[in-house]
């Protein structure tokens, strides 16, 4: 049973979190941080960057404290224009696994 309570945990916690795409090369997580912040307690603010390069990827996220101040900001920052760039701003997503770093068990480098 703790299993399921800690699944609706993490889906009311994604509530809080919003993916900003669209994002200028020139915002950094202060910048975003700043346009945000008007709705609401902001307990983290990252713009994704290139792993290898540092370079902004273009998008990043926003998490409230508070899911109704979420709420309030997707509907003000959709759309909105932030650096020169129209933003595309939503309730972020969980990423499913399958994909690279997955789980992967078995196999011995191809070996039978």
């Amino acid at each position: 049973m703790a299993k399921c309570h800690s699944m609706e945990e993490r889906t009311e916690n994604m509530s809080n979190k919003l993916f900003v795409g669209s994002l200028s090369w020139n915002t950094d997580d202060f910048g975003l941080q700043a346009a945000f912040e008007r709705f609401g307690e902001i307990s983290d603010a990252k713009v994704i960057t290139d792993r290898d390069s540092g370079r902004s990827r273009g998008f990043g996220f926003v998490t409230f404290a508070d899911p109704a101040a979420a709420a309030r900001a997707v509907q003000e920052m959709n759309g909105a224009e932030l650096d020169g760039r129209t933003l595309n701003v939503d309730i972020a997503q969980e990423r499913s696994g399958g994909g690279r770093g997955g789980d992967r068990r078995g196999g011995g480098g191809g070996r039978w």
